[in-house]
């Protein structure tokens, strides 16, 4: 059964192909509902006008509709609050030369 635990591990399986980083450490997931089989995650991209959107939302519905009982994957974009550096985890932050 999947959990917002599992979820968040499955979705660093999801990159993001200009900095090669997933999607979790870059601190782009905001917030996975799950819901009788249905799963919603609300997340952001580091640059508004991205043209990558439409891949990385279709690879965190591709990883996530692997779990068994789950039906569907909707990805919400939004931009509120928007991305900065800050959100990323300390290996992100190390592997891009920011100070943590």
């Amino acid at each position: 059964m999947l959990t917002e635990e599992k979820a968040m591990e499955a979705l660093k399986q999801v990159y993001d192909p200009e900095l090669n980083i997933n999607i979790v450490d870059l601190g782009l997931v905001y917030e996975i509902k799950i819901e009788d089989g249905n799963v919603n995650v609300t997340m952001t991209l580091t640059a508004p006008g991205c043209p990558l959107t439409h891949a990385i939302s279709a690879n965190v519905q591709s990883v996530l509709l692997d779990f068994e009982g789950v039906e569907n994957v909707d990805v919400d974009i939004v931009f509120t609050p928007p991305w900065n550096p800050s959100m990323m985890s300390e290996e992100a932050k190390r592997r891009m030369g920011f100070p943590y």
